[in-house]
């Protein structure tokens, strides 16, 4: 039987037809996906790209306490950081939607990609400072090291330094923490608060304190505060290794002897604690009737005059095996140590012959040639 013609071409056109809306439903399928993944080729190479675009060699970015994610995305595009905050931000909120940006100050010293500059902020990578308290350091030191760094203000330096609670188990009656809050390098943040900093070295005390000295204080005749406060006038008086022994023991004499103690450094801080320092010693200070003034009061001052260290501690516990009753300086950063009152008259005038000659050199004219 023969077919008749043309029968083949509506069913080749019905295959065709088929055929291509398959393939159109296919595509119509993947051409969202191939928008999708050309979208996210962009996105990446934006999230991948280190960026730098701060001036000089360091950008320190603190992140306060409370800010969104939205609010800190914005403020990395203004440090520099992040080329555009909406980059950060769509890699937060859908790759690591789940992982908190955590505050506090951060130091980037290189160009970053997006997911280098999140990761620090979601590991809490915080930038830390080396705050020294050197040895010595009193109260009012402390306040000016930690102002001038921006880690506290009179308020609330005052107000952490009031703090005797953290220390009244093993120093009572105390009106402040001078003399314990141990002289070391601290590591702090910004954003650490001035009471966190306080906490932090009178735990270093404790820890000291218990390590090093808790044994020979529960055997001494001192308390802790009194031996912290002697060995706060030790470690005003000399910082000369060798000499604080010979200096405790002078001033352990002299408190065996009711002789005042006649210590320079605790009129300074009388005259601190009055706000009427004026830089030098004056008659006045020396006629104050400030319990820490050891021309007029005999005894140790009623509490530290400083914040000693280690070795002014060890001095305090272990005074030399002299009979001095008297040190003068030696004008070469020492001291002249002496038994009786003749012997020290004549080291005062070898000391004073010394300034004066000193004096002389320092203002003698130059003569020049003819």
């Amino acid at each position: 039987m023969l077919a008749r013609p043309g029968w083949k071409t509506p069913l080749l056109a019905k295959m065709v037809r088929e055929k291509f809306q398959k393939r159109s439903k296919y595509f119509s399928l993947l051409f969202p996906l191939l928008l999708l993944a050309a979208g996210l080729g962009v996105v990446s190479i934006g999230w991948l790209r280190p960026y730098k675009n701060y001036a000089g060699s360091e950008k320190l970015v603190l992140i306060p306490r409370g800010a969104t994610s939205y609010e800190i995305a914005r403020q990395l595009e203004r440090e520099g950081i992040v080329s555009h905050w909406a980059w950060f931000l769509s890699y937060i909120k859908t790759i690591k939607r789940y992982h908190p940006l955590q505050a506090g100050e951060y130091r980037f010293d290189v160009p970053v990609s997006i997911p280098q500059a999140a990761d620090k902020l979601i590991r809490g990578l915080v930038f830390y400072h080396e705050i020294t308290i050197p040895e010595g350091y009193s109260l009012f030191d402390i306040l000016e090291l930690l102002d001038l760094n921006g880690f506290a203000t009179p308020e609330t330096f005052w107000a952490a330094a009031a703090r005797v609670d953290l220390i009244s188990d093993l120093a009572p009656g105390l009106k402040n923490l001078e003399g314990f809050l141990f002289p070391d390098t601290y590591r702090v943040s910004r954003g650490t608060t001035t009471d966190e900093i306080i906490r932090q070295m009178v735990e270093k005390f404790r820890h000291v304190y218990a390590k090093d000295f808790e044994a020979a204080i529960e055997q001494n005749s001192f308390s802790l505060k009194e031996v912290v406060t002697l060995a706060s006038l030790i470690e005003k008086e000399t910082g000369v290794d060798g000499e604080r022994e010979l200096v405790s023991a002078v001033f352990r004499n002299r408190l065996q002897r009711q002789i005042p103690l006649q210590c320079d450094p605790t009129v300074i801080y009388a005259a601190k604690l009055d706000g009427k320092f004026r830089g030098e010693i004056h008659q006045s200070d020396l006629d104050s009737s400030s319990p820490y003034n050891t021309y007029r009061h005999v005894g140790l001052p009623p509490a530290p005059i400083a914040n000693p260290g280690i070795r002014a501690m060890e001095a305090a516990l272990r005074p030399a095996k002299v009979d001095y009753l008297y040190f003068v300086s030696n004008n070469r950063g020492g001291h002249v140590f002496s038994a009786t009152l003749d012997q020290h008259n004549r080291a005062v005038a070898a000391y004073r012959s010394g300034v004066r000659q000193e004096i002389n050199r320092t203002f003698q004219p130059k003569q020049g040639r003819l």
